[in-house]
């Protein structure tokens, strides 16, 4: 996971900050698993939190193979300097079919405009 902050398409004085975060998903079983769905929980410093919740991640829905890594890039924004991410991933093995979730632990959104930086 790498997070990052982007002030080129950031306007603190309009109350908007963005970053962009990079996840790698890796496969440690013997299956190939498909990701079918991600929820996103995205709380900003004033406790403002949204819920994102959809098919796969950025418009695809990948078929990872065992011991193989998928890596996406995305994006957030909010309306204060900081904040932090949570979620899961729905993921289904390709030959029975059994759907388990994956966790993402929290991360923070970090920006310089903020009075602290998120744990």
């Amino acid at each position: 996971m790498q997070v990052f902050w982007l002030p080129d398409q950031s306007e603190p004085d309009e109350h908007s900050y963005c970053w962009v975060y990079r996840i790698r998903i890796g496969n440690d079983t013997v299956r190939p698993v498909q990701l079918l769905e991600r929820t996103w929980h995205i709380t900003d410093t004033s406790g403002r939190t949204e819920y994102v919740h959809g098919e796969g991640v950025v418009g695809e829905q990948p078929i990872i193979q065992p011991g193989t890594l998928y890596e996406y890039t995305s994006g957030a924004s909010l309306s204060t300097p900081g904040g932090f991410m949570r979620g899961s991933y729905l993921l289904q093995t390709t030959t029975d079919k059994t759907r388990f979730d994956a966790v993402i632990p929290a991360f923070s959104l970090d920006s310089p405009f903020q009075n602290h930086q998120l744990q």
